[in-house]
């Protein structure tokens, strides 16, 4: 499957150039997160109900809409693109959109093209990925124990996974490790994921639960402030402070004993915004200004009712002059509902 890519410049007006992306607290935009389906071929227990109703097929983007939304954001100053989902690689086709995105590296418009995975088809598509520009991708993965591993994923296979990374590394991609903290799951397992992955050359970030959806789980028992991880994790190991960024909102440390580097992220127990240069489009074309908010933007119908970009870019300046200052993730102790109703691998991960 082929299809013919937009120029950068295709709707703007002659002797008009179009504004960068700035939001009302002077925040640039320049960090696109795009979730290409809402389906996975796992169902982690933090993540979605047991038994999913997915979209419609016609109610998401085109690959090539896909191609024009992002092409447009890259137009408006996005410098960095990450591929999302659910799992970005089981959308059938997702190499023709990654392949056709990497126009955008080559010219230099965009400084970074790369996707977050859970890994289970990295073995079939980290080659690809590599020859179209994709210099390093996150992998999700919360624990090394197979049972436990089954348990958190509900169906999905630990050492397809591990393949997965054996491919991603061998294909020369730079590989993250992104490890949520589950309350009496696998906190006792972090220090050892921690070291496993530094030994393998891989950086780590630790996520707190964020509450994103009914999963049929109590939140409360899975959340683990990672205020407490880091004290336990401190009795093993030795930090350093970092200024490291990757662009999002994980703040480093370098462990001393490993010599790699290990990001925190923290949504519930320290508000991460003041910096946030971030956005997030699903895979129906809506565009979320907080991924902690409510308040969305239909970019869909711009894109469907007319060839021209005007009103696509009309309809996201008027959304990034809402985009508020910061996110309020709480979980409902009283009720035990999440802070929102959409499931994360609606929003994108």
């Amino acid at each position: 499957m082929t299809f013919a890519a937009p120029t950068l410049d295709l709707d703007r007006p002659a002797g008009s150039p179009l504004r960068p992306l700035v939001d009302p607290f002077a925040r640039p935009i320049t960090y696109l997160r795009v979730s290409v389906t809402d389906r996975c071929d796992f169902r982690c227990v933090y993540c979605m109900a047991e038994h999913m109703a997915f979209l419609p097929k016609a109610d998401l983007l085109t690959l090539e809409e896909l191609d024009r939304l992002c092409s447009a954001f890259v137009t408006r100053g996005v410098r960095k693109l990450r591929l999302t989902g659910g799992e970005p690689l089981v959308r059938r086709g997702i190499m023709t959109l990654v392949g056709s995105l990497s126009r955008h590296l080559k010219t230099g418009a965009l400084e970074e093209l790369t996707l977050t995975t859970n890994g289970s088809q990295l073995p079939k598509y980290a080659r690809e990925l590599a020859d179209h520009g994709v210099k390093r991708i996150n992998v999700s993965l919360d624990t090394l124990d197979p049972d436990k591993f089954r348990a958190i994923t509900r169906w999905g296979e630990v050492d397809k996974v591990i393949a997965g990374i054996d491919a991603a590394q061998a294909a020369g991609l730079h590989v993250k490790i992104n490890a949520v903290a589950l309350k009496g799951v696998n906190e006792d397992e972090l220090g050892g994921l921690i070291a496993w992955a530094h030994g393998r050359g891989m950086d780590i970030t630790v996520i707190e639960v964020m509450p994103l959806g009914d999963i049929g789980e109590d939140r409360l028992t899975q959340y683990l402030p990672l205020s407490m991880v880091r004290a336990r994790l401190a009795e093993r190991f030795s930090f350093e402070d970092l200024d490291h960024s990757s662009g999002g909102p994980a703040r480093y440390v370098r462990v001393k004993e490993t010599g790699g580097r290990l990001g925190f992220i923290t949504p519930m127990t320290h508000n991460f915004c003041e910096s946030c240069n971030r956005v997030r489009v699903t895979c129906t074309g809506t565009l979320y200004m907080c991924l902690g908010q409510e308040d969305a933007a239909d970019l869909r119908s711009p894109l469907r009712t007319s060839e021209a970009n005007d009103a696509l870019y009309t309809a996201i300046d008027e959304a990034i002059l809402r985009k508020p200052k910061g996110h309020d993730f709480v979980i409902d102790r009283r009720h035990k509902r999440p802070a929102l109703s959409r499931h994360m691998s609606v929003t994108g991960g």
